[in-house]
């Protein structure tokens, strides 16, 4: 290849996600308790516009292939995807801006016949079935188990060996979870990813990924020097299954134990999606999720609170006691073909129920047992 043919293969997009998140039950701290992206109830909000520039690597290549993945992003979901050092103190309203990918990437001829796939840099994590991305997921919202048990953004590599058309080894080491270096860190130990994917099987219907991940996550400021030691071990299944050519069974099985808080979750999530025309898709979410410490699912009450708790600083939270979450979402999806250069246009209604199985009340500012949220958005793409 060229490097004017390299270069042709860059693309260019851009994306703009907006919603809001009803609660009638009117919280008066104005927070959907649980909730990160849509926390603020009743109050429309730009979610994200991104702007992205990328050269796709050829995973399936016999020789060397090359790319990257630059991409920016402005909007209220910013201020829980913040790294450490990087862009934590860029803005601190609302509105932030961060970059959640950054990276070089490289599919390499190397060690089977099939190569080793590389990515370098800035990452979103690749734990869990929902992304921050809204065109790859069924929801607005998002479940407990993805924004309390699984990661969100990394500076590190990422690996993935390709074993054969169906196994894949997966692997990697950063530097934690919303941290980089120096004063952007929380404390001075790596964190790594190990696991599976298999992709194809049962005659092209399932598809199964394992991901662990072990490392501490603790703030020195929040544990003192035994964060340097006090490892977190995640852990987080996924199997897709196609039941037909228009429906797809979906679960995730989330363990996490925290050896700094003394703690451990538990969750499982089920997705159902049925295309009920080429445009329209029917949701369903459901999940039970366990915090055995009530220290773990939180609501961040301001607007630099979240990254503030990350580094073990005082911040306006709200928390429950141990608590084992029950939670039922519906929805739907509208995919219009619109043409005139726009690439996705979707609207997203749903109606989202969540309850303490256990009788605590976490909820509508730790007054309700049960919390109902009313929320849509739209995404448009360029």
């Amino acid at each position: 290849m060229t490097a004017q043919d390299w270069l042709s293969s860059v693309t260019f997009a851009a994306q703009i996600e907006g919603g809001v998140n009803a609660n009638p039950a009117r919280p008066g701290n104005g927070v959907n308790y649980g909730q990160l992206i849509g926390d603020r109830a009743n109050q429309a909000q730009l979610n994200q516009l991104t702007v992205t520039m990328a050269r796709a690597v050829d995973t399936a290549a016999s020789g060397y292939d090359f790319g990257f993945v630059l991409r920016a992003l402005y909007g209220s979901d910013a201020r829980y995807y913040n790294l450490g050092g990087l862009t934590d103190r860029a803005i601190s309203s609302r509105y932030q801006f961060i970059l959640p990918q950054a990276h070089v990437d490289a599919h390499l001829p190397w060690l089977t016949r099939r190569g080793l796939d590389v990515q370098a840099g800035v990452l979103g994590s690749p734990m869990g079935i929902e992304t921050l991305d809204p065109a790859t997921r069924p929801f607005y919202s998002l479940a407990y188990t993805t924004e309390f048990a699984t990661p969100f953004e990394h500076i590190g590599a990422m690996f993935q060996l390709h074993l054969n058309k169906h196994f894949d080894i997966l692997f990697g080491v950063d530097t934690g979870n919303q941290t980089s270096f120096g004063g952007g860190d929380n404390n001075d130990a790596a964190a790594g990813y190990f696991g599976f994917t298999g992709t194809g099987l049962a005659g092209g219907k399932l598809a199964v990924t394992y991901l662990g991940r072990v490392g501490p996550e603790n703030a020195v400021r929040l544990l003192g020097v035994r964060a340097n030691g006090a490892q977190r071990f995640w852990n987080d299944l996924d199997v897709t299954y196609q039941l037909s050519s228009n429906m797809t069974l979906t679960g995730e099985l989330n363990v996490m134990h925290d050896e700094g808080l003394r703690a451990d979750t538990y969750g499982f999530v089920s997705f159902l999606s049925y295309h009920l025309t080429p445009t329209l898709t029917l949701n369903y979410r459901g999940e039970i999720f366990r915090d055995n410490t009530g220290l773990v699912v939180t609501s961040f009450l301001s607007d630099t609170a979240y990254m503030r708790a990350l580094f073990g600083k005082s911040a306006a939270t709200q928390s429950a006691p141990v608590t084992t979450y029950g939670a039922l979402t519906l929805g739907a999806t509208w995919r219009p073909e619109t043409g005139h250069g726009v690439k996705l246009f979707e609207i997203r209604p749903e109606i989202r129920f969540d309850r303490s199985l256990n009788g605590t009340t976490p909820f509508n500012d730790l007054r309700n047992v049960g919390q109902f949220t009313f929320g849509a958005d739209m995404v448009l793409g360029f």
